[in-house]
Parts: C-alpha cells; sequence; structure tokens
C-alpha cells in the first residue's frame, strides 16, 4: 500500500513539474514582431569613457566565418527591450545603469523567424565599459554567435567599423 501512495505522490509531482513553465529565455529580446531597417553610417564611434554612475556598452557586428550572412539585420534587445539593430560590419552602444542585465541577439528574417538567437547576462558596474559581438559562424544560414571579444580587439573592431544607423519599421 505504501509503494502505490509513494508511486502516485512521485507521479503527481512530476506531472507537476512537467507543467510548470520554466524561465522565459526569451525575456532579455524585445517584443516579437519589431522589426528594424539598418546600415552603416560611415562614420566611426568616438570611444568615450561612460557617464556618471553608468556603464557603457558595446555591440559589435563581425563579418565571422559565414561572411555571406552578413545580409542579415542583427536585432539587439537588452532587458525586455530593442535597443537598435545592426548588419554588415557595424557598432552600437548604450548607456546602462549598474546591475544585472540580459542580452538578447536575433536574426531578423523571414526564413527562420526566432530561431537564430543568442543570449548572455553580465553584472555592469558604473564606470565600467563592456564589449558583445555577434558574427555569424559555419555555413549559411550559419549560427548567431554572441560573445564577449577581449578589450584590445574590441576597441580595435570600434575603431575599424562604423557606428549603425536604424530605425524602427513600421
Amino acid at each position: 500500500m505504501r509503494a502505490i501512495l509513494l508511486g502516485m505522490l512521485m507521479s503527481i509531482s512530476v506531472c507537476t513539474f512537467a507543467q510548470s513553465p520554466g524561465p522565459d529565455l526569451t525575456a532579455a529580446c524585445g517584443p516579437g514582431k519589431t522589426t528594424f531597417t539598418a546600415h552603416e553610417s560611415g562614420l566611426v564611434i568616438d570611444q568615450t569613457t561612460p557617464a556618471t554612475g553608468k556603464a557603457l556598452v558595446y555591440f559589435i557586428q563581425d563579418r565571422g566565418e559565414a561572411s555571406e550572412g552578413q545580409h542579415f539585420t542583427v536585432k539587439i534587445g537588452m532587458d525586455g527591450a530593442w535597443i537598435g539593430a545592426y548588419k554588415n560590419n557595424a557598432v552600437l552602444t548604450i548607456s546602462v545603469d549598474p546591475g544585472e542585465h540580459h542580452v538578447c541577439a536575433n536574426v531578423q528574417s523571414n526564413f527562420a523567424p526566432g530561431l537564430n538567437l543568442a543570449l548572455a547576462h553580465f553584472t555592469a558596474q558604473a564606470g565600467q565599459v563592456y564589449y558583445f559581438r555577434t558574427r555569424f559562424l559555419g555555413e549559411l544560414p550559419g549560427r548567431l554567435d554572441l560573445d564577449q571579444p577581449d578589450s584590445d580587439q574590441a576597441r580595435y573592431l570600434i575603431a575599424t567599423y562604423p557606428a549603425s544607423l536604424f530605425k524602427p519599421k513600421k
């Protein structure tokens, strides 16, 4: 009898656990239907120090191995809102408050919407600068990679690549 009761309790626990929603891994992204137009400005971003009480975050789109994938626009989200987009070799930057932040990079494509997604998180400290790089790896359509490059490499790419100009599509 105990074995049957124990088995019933365990099956209820397993079913309850399986039905409970897990963490929303895309909570860092913005609204799903938002799309952008993006192109390079031709101007290089001035690398400055963060404003008092803030941290500075640079996002760099680098050609990567699958350079043919550069025609895709990559949307960048943070803490549930889209902050911008870029394509080709380009850079965008944002000033953030100290604390934990969740980053989302998502390929904007009708071919495979939402399937090429990369996520990361970091804890910003006032006065610090953070770097994230997106690039396509492997054969086309390629896998979107999001990493934190060495600061020397990141500063070199920022000095080389133009700022991204982007706007939401209506």
